[in-house]
Order: structure tokens, then sequence, then C-alpha cells
């Protein structure tokens, strides 16, 4: 399974989770991996709790570590988008999830969110692949 989202850029973080849910409902499957890629080079997939501090927390740390205004090398496109790559070599475009009676087997404060660090919108492909 493949979907699109548009994200916001800038920190947009993004709950997956039930999209993939229904990717595994969808796949039948009772007991494998649920394989989540996300095909873009400025983006990130993690497991968090998706509670408004939390989230706030995520943000300010990320500009910590790598700082929008931080000076990057990156100048290929000239798009401004330098920590962004940063973050997202930090934070990998990919998840493997367990999946137990046909479902995700996730602890009950988890939840698959992909963040956007990019410095504008877009549109986002996200790959769902559930085997056994």
């Amino acid at each position: 399974m493949e979907f699109t989202i548009q994200t916001e850029g800038n920190y947009d973080l993004v709950n997956l989770t039930s999209k993939i849910e229904a990717a595994v409902r969808e796949s039948k499957i009772e007991e494998g991996m649920a394989v989540i890629f996300a095909k873009h080079t400025t983006v990130g997939l993690t497991l968090m709790e998706w509670e408004e501090g939390t989230k706030r927390d995520l943000v300010e740390t990320f500009e910590r570590i790598a700082p929008q205004k931080g000076g990057y090398h990156h100048a290929k496109w000239n798009d401004g988008n330098g920590a962004a790559h940063v973050k997202s070599a930090l934070f990998p475009p990919s998840l493997s999830i367990p999946v137990k009676n046909g479902k995700l087997d996730l602890g009950v404060w988890q939840n698959v969110v992909l963040i956007d660090f990019d410095v504008k919108p877009r549109k986002r492909v996200v790959v769902v692949k559930v085997v056994s």
C-alpha cells in the first residue's frame, strides 16, 4: 500500500497511525511485520506519544540539535533546507512494527508519526508493506 499526504513543512507532525492500521487490516496478515517507509530525504518517522507537550518538546529539541539558521553547506538547490537534511539523517524515513493478531503491536501511548523537517509544504509519499 502507498498513500500521499500533504504536509506544511517546518516541523509539521502528522499522525499516521490510523492509515498504517488500515494497511495492516487490508493485508489480512495476522502475524508479521509492518514496514513503513517515507520516500523523502527531509522527513523522519518515529513512534511517540501524541500529546501537545511532547510534540512541542520534540520540536524545541530539534531546533537545539540542528537550528534552521545553522549555516549549512547544503546549497545544491538553494532551497535553504540544510537543517532538514541533517535532522532526517538522525530520524530515518523508516520504521518496522510487529503485527500481532492482525493489529499493530504498539504500546499504549505509541503512535506512528511523520515529521516534516523541510521549509515549505510538500506532498509526501508513504509506503506500507506488511509481511508475514
